[in-house]
């Protein structure tokens, strides 16, 4: 794991931003505190840090050219088939002076071009530069697991793994109002869209080729996916085929010269990837945090339970309030970008802890989106499926608009659970969707931008790109169609964005085996009824593990991994809130909030009714933290 930055610059005007690599290259220096490194002539500029995993001797170190000279790489990931790619080109006659995964990229690049990118099983952003031809060639992996930022203008074009490198370069901060409409719904800023009109986000499976004169940014890769042609294979053959292609995923992301571990939570999810980890790995060790003062949250009894069961050597981090508190400052400052999961700061801190025993560390992320694991998918397969108990949530709605709703004890969880559900029966099935996919609607973002903003943002580029993240909506919903649209949005532009951001804070790698484009592949030919069947979700996962897992899994209720952050909000951080980030008098001189609409928010925070607010505020306090830094 790694960070890369460059520049390709057209004229003399672009040559001038190559002085700032050197910046572009340190600000990156968490993602890899091993070494770095940058190259540059009168075309490029390319900056590495390096984070060593395979290979950590000096013979893997970037920009890494071939023996020739022409052709240079940038990589920022892994490839996990890369032995065998190895062997392959040797047969070739191909000579390596390294053992790394990035030689053979670039070795297997040198030959066979961009449809190298159909060979490789991994993930990865990297960059190749023909000294020759004064091309260089940019891709993402498939998926979307490895970030990758660009701008563009007629002098230059900028890349780099985190838009704090951009910045570095002394780029155009103009806000784009259409995602910050979006991140007031969503708490994130959906791809290929940034907090910047001038900076984009490199969608997963797509490349950029740039030429002295021309640059083309085109897909390699869609997860293929026919809603009407699903497997026929009895159940308990498809149970065998995902655990084969799970088992196969975890053994590829094995593979280290150094320390590696497990995260477990106490979740189907990692509980899974833990025990086919241990299987291959007698020494795994695993890793979870829990809350000392916050027991609704605290999830370690499970994750103890799972450990117990598979034999690894586990490590609890137990964290009280004040110890989660403390590290939120840390958070806020290493955000580039608004990004208001509030789970990245759980993410956050079990990465640090667990970077004190391991570099690297497998995590469960993905399963949700493949195979059905929110309430909202059982929500809308109530939806789809009709019947009584959909008609009496519909019927009582008014009694769940004046229920107290919180996150912070099971009732009052379970009456906004409700209340959100009985709203989104009354949508079309795209509006639905969209509303269960955030924590404002179009009319609550709207009344909190001021004025002027509403006037800066473009509704009719923010309702394209709507239309573009849900057109795999069709009228009449499956399951199925919902999985697909969160992998392209939720999974790339909220959960991997957590993973990624808060792991490489730390240092730390996390591989995720659930997303090996083979088994996300063989995800989408599984019917819905593989994936959730009356209450039961994940429902082919849950089977195919049934044996190996300690049974109180499977009797237990899902929760996300969630933080406490209600009950920080009016105590430790009820300051901030009301004489800092969000106070009247910052707000009006700001100008892009509506003051009467942050207080209105700010008195349901305080109230005994709360809801969801504290989501919304979260994600006011990231984007106020992140402007004061980087606009203010």
């Amino acid at each position: 794991m790694c960070g890369i930055t460059g520049v390709y610059a057209f004229n003399m005007v672009g040559r001038i931003s190559m002085i700032n690599v050197a910046n572009a290259t340190a600000s990156l220096a968490k993602r890899g505190p091993d070494f770095q490194d940058i190259y540059n002539d009168q075309t490029v500029a390319l900056g590495h840090r390096r984070l060593s995993i395979i290979d950590t001797s000096d013979n893997g170190n970037q920009p890494m050219f071939d023996s020739s000279g022409r052709y240079g790489i940038i990589f920022n990931g892994e490839i996990y088939n890369y032995a065998a790619l190895r062997q392959e080109l040797i047969s070739q006659g191909v000579a390596f002076r390294s053992k790394t995964d990035t030689e053979v990229l670039l070795q297997l690049y040198i030959r066979e071009g961009k449809s190298c990118l159909d060979k490789l099983n991994g993930f990865f952003s990297f960059a190749i530069y023909d000294r020759d031809e004064r091309s260089l060639f940019i891709a993402r992996d498939r998926i979307g697991i490895k970030p990758l930022y660009y701008m563009q203008d007629g002098d230059r074009l900028l890349f780099a793994s985190e838009i704090k490198s951009l910045l570095a370069y002394g780029i155009d901060k103009t806000i784009d109002y259409s995602s910050l409409y979006t991140y007031l719904q969503l708490n994130y800023i959906p791809a290929p869209g940034t907090i910047f009109q001038k900076v984009k986000k490199l969608l997963p499976g797509h490349y950029i080729e740039i030429q002295p004169e021309q640059i083309n940014v085109d897909s390699y890769y869609t997860i293929p996916y026919d809603r009407d042609n699903y497997t026929r294979a009895p159940y308990e053959e498809q149970c065998k085929k995902l655990e084969s292609l799970l088992e196969e995923a975890v053994q590829k992301r094995l593979v280290a010269d150094v320390p590696l571990g497990s995260f477990l939570s106490g979740g189907i999810d990692s509980s899974v990837i833990a025990t086919l980890a241990k299987r291959h790995k007698p020494d795994l060790h695993t890793f979870s945090i829990g809350y000392r003062d916050e027991k609704f949250f605290d999830e370690t009894d499970y994750a103890r339970s799972v450990a117990k069961k598979i034999g690894s050597e586990h490590t609890v981090f137990s964290l009280t309030n004040r110890d989660l508190y403390e590290k939120v400052g840390d958070i806020l400052e290493y955000m580039d970008e608004p990004f208001a999961d509030s789970s990245a700061i759980a993410v956050y801190i079990l990465s640090e802890e667990t970077r004190k025993h391991a570099t690297v560390a497998l995590s469960g992320d993905g399963a949700d989106e493949l195979f059905a694991g929110y309430n909202k998918h059982a929500a809308f397969r109530k939806i789809i499926e009709g019947g009584g108990a959909t008609h009496a949530v519909r019927l009582f709605q008014p009694l769940w608009s004046i229920l107290p709703k919180s996150r912070n004890n099971a009732l009052t969880n379970k009456f906004r659970q409700l209340h959100r559900f009985g709203k989104g029966m009354k949508l079309s099935s795209t509006e639905r969707y969209w509303q269960w996919a955030g924590y404002a609607n179009e009319n609550e973002a709207t009344r909190l931008l001021s004025q002027p903003s509403r006037e800066a943002l473009d509704y009719e580029h923010y309702d394209q790109l709507k239309k573009q993240l849900l057109h795999h909506i069709p009228a009449k919903e499956s399951i199925n169609d919902l999985l697909y649209t969160d992998t392209q949005l939720v999974l790339a532009d909220d959960m991997l964005t957590k993973v990624d951001r808060m792991s490489m804070a730390n240092s730390l790698e996390v591989r995720v085996p659930f997303l090996d484009h083979e088994l996300v592949e063989y995800a989408f030919q599984l019917s819905d009824n593989s994936k959730i069947n009356g209450e039961i979700r994940k429902r082919i996962l849950q089977d195919t593990f049934r044996n190996v897992l300690p049974t109180e899994l499977y009797n237990r209720p899902k929760k996300g991994f969630e933080v406490p952050i209600l009950k920080w909000f009016r105590e430790e951080m009820s300051w901030m809130i009301k004489n800092d980030l969000l106070a009247d008098e910052f707000i009006k001189d700001q100008g892009i909030f509506d003051v009467k609409e942050t207080r209105q928010l700010k008195r349901k925070l305080f109230s005994s009714n709360p809801g969801d607010v504290h989501a919304r505020i979260w994600g006011l306090i990231v984007f106020q933290s992140w402007w004061k830094k980087t606009i203010g």
